[in-house]
């Protein structure tokens, strides 16, 4: 089987001009297949309030209202996602910018309200992916940018990215053998947070739960975790969380952040 990366660069590179040059430089020079897939929260708080549009959260996830609704779409599937692609295309990398939307690539259902309504928020599931028109696009050399965005009934959804990227990862293991990788501004998952040097290398089903219970990880990083796991027991081959500097290393044998195999 060809290998897939499947790569979720997150905010705080996306923020940094400096960062988000490197990254997709990095990112260009990958031989393989490969699907990029970005959110970007701080701008689109950054613009909501100069629009007037104040940004709600509830345990770290936003809230899409009507109004957020419009704003991230606007700021995720245009601004940021255009910015994206047009770099990539000057680096030689044939980049196509997409949302869930286009080419129904993945279908949603709004989340119903629970304790919370969370409002225009896509929930998806791997069966929700159009895995074949994405196996013939990357046999194309097309290479797919998703914005963190689905639809449902004729409506745009926010969905969260690294869900996105962990659901695209299961839904094209069937065809690649996958390794997901999450960018982030730390080495990778810290057995002590205020310890930047201790990065867990390689990290267990067994031995997370067992971290889990004694409270060991930041509520940032669980997310990301909650989605390495469900892609690992999904069928995914790799998953690696770490630091966006390290991506070349990371699509490697020589890994620098934190590995989860099954």
């Amino acid at each position: 089987m060809n290998k897939l990366y499947i790569i979720k660069i997150g905010g705080n590179v996306l923020d940094d001009p400096a960062s988000l040059t490197k990254f997709l430089s990095d990112f260009a020079s990958i031989r393989e297949p490969k699907i990029l897939v970005h959110g970007g929260g701080k701008l689109a708080t950054k613009l909501g309030e100069q629009l007037g549009i104040q940004a709600k959260f509830v345990r770290g996830r936003r809230i899409t209202d009507a109004d957020t609704l419009d704003l991230v779409t606007m700021v995720y599937g245009g601004l940021v996602n255009k910015q994206i692609v047009a770099r990539l295309q000057q680096l030689g990398c044939n980049a196509m910018g997409v949302t869930g939307a286009d080419g129904n690539m993945i279908k949603a259902v709004k989340r119903p309200v629970k304790d919370v309504d969370y409002g225009f928020v896509g929930d998806i599931t791997p069966a929700d992916v159009n895995s074949l028109l994405l196996y013939f696009l990357l046999k194309q050399n097309v290479v797919p940018v998703f914005a963190s965005l689905t639809h449902a009934q004729g409506k745009m959804l926010n969905t969260n990215a690294d869900t996105i990227a962990s659901v695209l990862a299961i839904a094209l293991s069937k065809h690649f053998d996958v390794r997901l990788i999450f960018c982030f501004e730390k080495k990778g998952v810290l057995k002590n947070i205020e310890d930047d040097s201790s990065v867990i290398r390689l990290l267990s089903e067994a031995s997370y739960k067992e971290l889990l219970d004694q409270g060991s990880f930041a509520d940032g990083i669980l997310p990301k975790l909650e989605n390495a796991f469900a892609a690992i027991q999904a069928g995914v081959k790799e998953v690696l969380i770490g630091d966006a500097t390290h991506l070349l290393l990371n699509t490697g044998q020589e890994t620098e952040g934190t590995l989860i195999i099954r």
